[in-house]
């Protein structure tokens, strides 16, 4: 688990008939902090050929568990929400999926909870949708509803991932941080490409006073830092080196 994160959901598929399926859920899993994996009835069950598919994955794949039924998978779960793509006629708790992840975490506090998938090519019946708590819907084209198990699985477990905390972890700062670029840096680079322009003609019909303040605004802007700096600053200095290095007359 992640330090400092709220308990992560088991994810619950039911019946997954392809190998590669199981694996992408494991790696989307893997990607998302989610620590358990609980499978009903698997038509296919390869760890070997899963990690193989699913790199770096092997702690995950080890901990899979093996039921053979719904009702066993989530027994001990203070809260189920599953991933399905039908509309219902009965009065049934439907969530979006952000909605669903804040759910999830919530519950999370008083035990376990689960996101169940079902089979990719007919989903899960009306029983088995009758013990989960809630059902959830990912928004897309109504003339195109269905997405591949994979695909459902990937988006529920990021919006878990982010209502956990997961979207706030520090990113990962540059390997070889540079210092600001100081006010003398940059007007060396100013001066710098001030002959460059001269060098090739582009004051020739513009003013140079104008078009080095509008330089200026958009180097403020990129916010150089000094190696930066140093790099566009080398641009203009080879400008003006090439440019005398060219014989006379010559293209």
């Amino acid at each position: 688990m992640e330090a400092g994160l709220p308990r992560s959901p088991i994810l619950v598929l039911v019946n997954p008939q392809d190998i590669v399926n199981i694996a992408s859920a494991v790696r989307i899993a893997k990607n998302f902090g989610i620590e358990r994996i609980r499978l009903v009835n698997p038509e296919v069950f390869d760890p070997y050929r899963i990690e193989g598919i699913a790199h770096n994955t092997a702690d995950l794949v080890a901990r899979i568990e093996i039921l053979d039924s719904l009702e066993a998978a989530v027994a001990d779960c203070v809260f189920t929400a599953v991933l399905t793509a039908r509309e219902r006629a009965a009065k049934r708790r439907m969530l979006r999926p952000r909605e669903a992840a804040a759910a999830l975490v919530q519950e999370a506090a008083a035990g376990p909870v689960a996101i169940v998938a079902g089979r990719e090519d007919r989903g899960l019946t009306n029983a088995e949708l009758d013990l989960c708590h809630a059902l959830v819907t990912i928004s897309t084209d109504p003339s195109h509803r269905s997405l591949n198990l994979a695909q459902a699985v990937a988006v529920m477990a990021y919006e878990v991932w982010n209502a956990r905390g997961g979207e706030v972890l520090p990113v990962k700062p540059p390997r070889n941080r540079a210092d600001p670029a100081t006010a003398a840096q940059l007007e060396e680079l100013f001066a710098d490409w001030t002959r460059a322009l001269w060098a090739i003609d582009f004051f020739k019909t513009r003013r140079p006073e104008s078009v080095m303040r509008s330089f200026r605004e958009i180097v403020f802007r990129a916010d150089l830092d000094g190696r930066e700096a140093s790099l566009v600053r080398a641009m203009g200095i080879e400008v003006v080196r090439y440019l005398e290095r060219r014989p006379p007359g010559g293209s």
